[in-house]
């Protein structure tokens, strides 16, 4: 096989009760979600809090599995347009402890497999980190605008060394040919970046949203400043959202997106052009409430899917 996975076992939740793919060669449906639980760690948190992530956002989806064709509310009808859409969980790409750099390739290879089938690759890390390797298998499926959803920068060069950690994903995935814009939506509070990491940001192009202008604008503003493209690939990082209905992050900062302000994103991006690829990163079971912000995942996983069904994208 190309891209090696480990199937979601049989005593195990797929996302919202979807079936089983083990062979990613053999994958013929419209959208296979598949778990990257670890990137590369920095040598003072080799612990990946983030690496449970995608099995909770598989267990927590599981409250959405007996709805999917109800009326939904949010979207006026059917969560998916009443299109028969196609998805596989494909479980999580096969990883070995400590082989970071052999697992980012594994990443790439599994992420590639599944474009090469003609499906749309979703998914569920893991830390920003993931977010590298993953972007590196759109080379054939470019050139790509980055709409990325976060509270950080995420342009820092190394940490300690480490030059393809969580703070670095956007400063990495710019140096790429294949992407050729970006726009970052929800920045605030400290720990974003430094000056010398907005100025290698913007030197690029990228365009910045900050939170406080989202709430104070709205999303159709927002939306205006999304650079036109062919094709757009989506990463929402979770702590991108406020803490008061996301609090199982990272770095959780005040201020952040409201649940209706990414919907309404994700819908727009949806309508100005085709999004060829999506990840949702640095969840952490470990410090969330009640699993709030795995369901909160869940339920932001089906609404991209469901924006697409709805602009006639996907099924």
């Amino acid at each position: 096989m190309q891209g090696s996975v480990d199937p979601v076992p049989a005593d195990s939740p797929t996302f919202a009760g979807f079936p089983r793919c083990a062979d990613l060669d053999a994958l013929a449906e419209d959208v296979a979600i598949v778990g990257v639980p670890v990137g590369v760690p920095y040598a003072l948190d080799e612990s990946a809090p983030a690496a449970a992530a995608p099995r909770a956002i598989r267990a927590a989806s599981r409250r959405y599995a007996p709805y999917l064709g109800h009326h939904d509310v949010d979207f006026d009808g059917p969560l998916f347009a009443g299109r028969a859409l196609r998805v596989v969980d494909c479980g999580d790409v096969a990883m070995a402890p400590g082989q970071y750099d052999a697992n980012g390739r594994a990443t790439t290879r599994a992420v590639r497999t599944i474009l090469d089938r003609g499906a749309l690759p979703v998914v569920l890390g893991g830390d920003n980190s993931v977010v590298i390797p993953v972007v590196r298998a759109f080379e054939a499926a470019g050139p790509i605008c980055i709409v990325q959803i976060d509270a950080h920068l995420d342009w820092r060069d190394e940490v300690d060394g480490v030059r393809e950690g969580l703070s670095s994903p956007m400063r990495r995935t710019s140096e790429l040919p294949w992407v050729n814009g970006m726009v970052q939506v929800g920045l605030r509070g400290v720990g974003s970046g430094r000056a010398e990491e907005f100025a290698a940001a913007r030197a690029f192009g990228s365009v910045v949203v900050p939170a406080a202008e989202i709430h104070r604008r709205g999303i159709v503003a927002a939306l205006e400043r999304i650079p036109a493209a062919d094709r757009y690939y989506v990463t929402i990082d979770a702590d991108g959202l406020d803490p008061a209905i996301a609090p199982g992050v990272g770095s959780p900062a005040y201020g952040g997106l409201t649940y209706f302000q990414v919907f309404d994103l994700l819908r727009g991006v949806a309508a100005r052009g085709p999004i060829v690829g999506f990840d949702l990163v640095e969840v952490v079971p470990a410090r969330d409430h009640a699993d709030l912000t795995s369901t909160l995942a869940a339920r932001l996983v089906l609404n991209l899917l469901g924006a697409l069904a709805h602009e006639g994208r996907l099924g």
